[in-house]
Formats: structure tokens, C-alpha cells, sequence
């Protein structure tokens, strides 16, 4: 699968918790940083979400912050 994101960071799942509607999955990045997204729970559904699953995190967005501590 060819994609037009950029921002593609391989990744393990470590949690994903169902609500009724939707589900938010935790996946630990290969430096350990720890990514969370909030998804439908159909769509977990659909992709067999579980801990320890391989996955792709995907990000693409119009704004990203950025933050220091000065």
C-alpha cells in the first residue's frame, strides 16, 4: 500500500480500552514514546486491534504545536 502520509511511525499496540462508540488504542513507538489514538470502535473492530499487534501510526495534520520550557 502506497501512502500519501508522511508522517508514518512503526509501532506496537500496549492498551486499547472500547468504550460504547469509540475506542482509544495506545502504541509504544520504537523509542518507547507512547502515541494515543482515539478511533470508532468499529474501526478497532475491523482491524483486530489487540496488545501486541504491529501498527503503523499515521498522522497528517494542519497544525502541530510545539512547546518548551523557557
Amino acid at each position: 500500500m502506497r501512502l500519501s502520509t508522511r508522517n508514518q511511525l512503526p509501532g506496537t499496540v500496549v492498551a486499547v480500552n472500547h468504550g460504547d462508540a469509540m475506542t482509544t488504542v495506545k502504541v509504544e513507538l520504537r523509542g518507547g514514546e507512547i502515541v494515543t489514538s482515539a478511533i470508532t470502535r468499529e474501526a478497532a473492530d475491523d482491524l483486530g486491534l489487540r496488545q501486541g499487534s504491529p501498527v503503523t501510526v499515521l498522522i497528517k495534520s494542519t497544525d502541530v504545536s510545539l512547546a518548551t520550557d523557557d
